[in-house]
């Protein structure tokens, strides 16, 4: 089973961390939800989410992908998170997938793991990309991301077909009524 890492700083974007967690777990998807700080987090709406474990607690070979959700302050919090940081910077070196929505593509852009990508962001954000485009979704080798809590299905069902296949992806998008 794929085991993906969804980390939860305070003030993620509430809608984009549930259909993200949701989604994937309908198709078989191990998600472990890693709170920053603690595992309680409260999201930018004051939605309080209990995660799984503490981002300290977390052993980054134990993962296949690492999904960022967005929202404010989150992304920005996620940002400060050091440990975060480097895992994004490993995974992306081991070539895992990394997948980011809203304003989160912003610090993929911000540890240089998008020099040569292309990739979308929150419209309005586009100038903190290299490469912006204007998609919902977009993928670029191990790199996938998306716009906002509206693309949170799209992004989601995408990623079950990088990391499962694309009959999971349709299966999944049925049994949503998508």
């Amino acid at each position: 089973m794929v085991k993906v890492l969804v980390p939860l700083a305070e003030g993620f974007e509430e809608i984009e961390a549930s259909v993200i967690i949701d989604v994937l777990r309908r198709a078989g998807v191990d998600i472990v939800t890693a709170g920053i700080p603690g595992t309680l987090v409260i999201g930018s709406r004051n939605v309080r989410f209990t995660a799984d474990k503490k981002i300290d607690d977390i052993e980054p070979e134990d993962f296949e992908a690492i999904i960022l959700p967005g929202g404010y302050p989150g992304y920005v919090n996620l940002g400060k998170t050091q440990k975060v940081m480097n895992i994004i910077t490993s995974f992306n070196g081991e070539k895992k997938l990394i997948g980011a929505i809203c304003a989160a593509p912003t610090i993929l852009a911000k540890v240089g793991i998008l020099e040569d990508k292309k990739a979308t962001v929150y419209p309005g954000m586009e100038k903190e990309l290299p490469y912006p485009r204007g998609d919902k979704v977009v993928v670029d080798g191990n790199i996938v991301t998306s716009q906002g809590p509206g693309t949170a299905i799209p992004f989601a069902l995408r990623l079950i077909e990088i990391l499962i296949d694309k009959d999971k992806a349709k299966a999944i998008k049925k049994e949503l009524v998508y």
